[in-house]
């Protein structure tokens, strides 16, 4: 069950991170962002940050629509 959690919090921090590079790279300031989805500019820095922070799908579809990026980016991880 641990090890089901850290994996499971650990995606969360591929997503955020995942997201902030899409952002940055679109030339969007986390606030932009959160405009445009109708979010809160806080909910978007806990996301692109370490702290645990779940996401709806139907929400990271909206993000990645927003970012012109397709959903599954969010889920790379970058190698090391």
């Amino acid at each position: 069950m641990v090890k089901y959690m850290e994996q499971n919090s650990n995606i969360y921090n591929i997503i955020g991170k995942n997201i902030k590079k899409y952002r940055k790279q679109k030339g969007l300031t986390q606030r932009q962002l959160a405009e445009i989805n109708f979010l809160s500019d806080s909910f978007i820095a806990k996301l692109e940050s370490v702290t645990y922070q779940t996401i709806s799908i139907d929400t990271l579809e909206k993000i990645s629509i927003s970012l012109g990026v397709e959903l599954s980016k969010f889920f790379e991880k970058e190698e090391d």
